[in-house]
C-alpha cells in the first residue's frame, strides 16, 4: 500500500486526468449545449482517512433490484450483497449493485450521507469496484464521484437506495457541481427536472400576468392544468 504522499499525489493525478475527459472527450457531459462551460469539478480536500478496508458479504445468488431515476423511471440493476466497514469508528454497511454486462465485472455502491444536499449533491454519489476473489476491498471515499445527471438532464441516473443512506458526513470525494443543481434530495431532483421540462416546452408559464391583460370572457374557459410527464422504465443512458 503506497505512503500518504504517494496516495495523494496519485488521486491529485487521477482528477487530473478525469477533468481532462470531462473538458474535451464527446462523451462528457459537458459537451451539452445545456451546460455551461467546464471549469474543473469541484472535491473534497483528499483525506487518507477515508480510504477503509471492507469486506463484502455476497448474497447467495443476485438478486433483482430497480433504483429509482431523476426521471422518476427505474434503473434495472442486480443486488449483489453488502460491504461492511467502519468509518470514524462506527460499523456500516452499503449494497453493492452490478449495473450490466456493459460495464463488466465492476460493480456499483450509490450512496448518500450527511454532506448531501449541501456540500455535496443531494441525491447521492457513487463509487464503483472491480469484484475480487477474496471479496475484500480498499473502499476510497476520496473517489466519489456524481452521477452524469448532477450536470445535466440528458443523462438519466439511478438513485441510492434508503438503505444506503450513511448516517455520517463523509466530506471525501466530488462536491455538488453548483448550488444551482443541487437539490435536497432525490424526490427534490424530480421535481426540479419536471419544472425545467416544463419550462422549455412553455417559457411563459411562470411569467406574471400584467395588469393590462384582458380577463378571460365568461364562458366557462379554464386555465389548462400542467401535463404530468409519463413515467417510463429507463435504462442509466444519454437520452437519444
Amino acid at each position: 500500500m503506497p505512503g500518504p504522499q504517494e496516495y495523494i499525489r496519485s488521486v491529485e493525478e487521477e482528477r487530473r486526468q478525469k477533468d481532462g475527459f470531462m473538458a474535451h472527450h464527446p462523451e462528457s457531459p459537458f459537451v451539452d449545449a445545456a451546460v455551461a462551460g467546464f471549469a474543473g469539478l469541484r472535491y473534497f480536500p483528499i483525506d487518507p482517512e477515508y480510504r477503509v478496508p471492507a469486506k463484502l458479504e455476497r448474497r447467495g445468488r443476485a438478486a433483482e433490484a430497480f433504483l429509482r431515476t431523476n426521471r422518476d423511471g427505474q434503473m434495472e440493476c442486480r443486488y449483489v450483497g453488502d460491504l461492511r466497514f467502519r468509518l470514524g469508528g462506527e460499523p456500516l454497511r452499503l449494497r453493492v449493485y452490478f449495473a450490466g454486462e456493459q460495464v463488466g465485472p465492476r460493480v456499483f455502491v450509490p450512496f448518500r450521507d450527511a454532506t448531501c444536499g449541501k456540500e455535496s449533491y443531494g441525491p447521492g454519489r457513487y463509487l464503483t469496484l472491480e469484484l475480487t476473489p477474496d471479496d475484500k476491498y480498499d473502499l476510497d471515499f476520496n473517489l466519489a464521484f456524481n452521477p452524469y445527471c448532477a450536470y445535466t438532464d440528458s443523462y438519466e441516473c439511478g438513485f441510492p437506495p434508503a438503505e444506503n443512506d450513511l448516517p455520517v458526513p463523509v466530506p471525501a470525494g466530488e462536491r455538488a457541481w453548483s448550488d444551482a443543481r443541487n437539490p435536497a434530495g432525490p424526490s427534490s431532483a424530480i421535481a426540479e427536472m419536471t419544472e425545467r421540462a416544463l419550462d422549455a416546452k412553455d417559457p411563459e408559464r411562470k411569467k406574471p400576468v400584467s395588469r393590462t391583460t384582458p380577463r378571460l370572457a365568461r364562458t366557462g374557459a379554464r386555465r389548462t392544468p400542467a401535463v404530468k410527464p409519463r413515467t417510463s422504465r429507463a435504462r442509466p443512458v444519454k437520452k437519444k
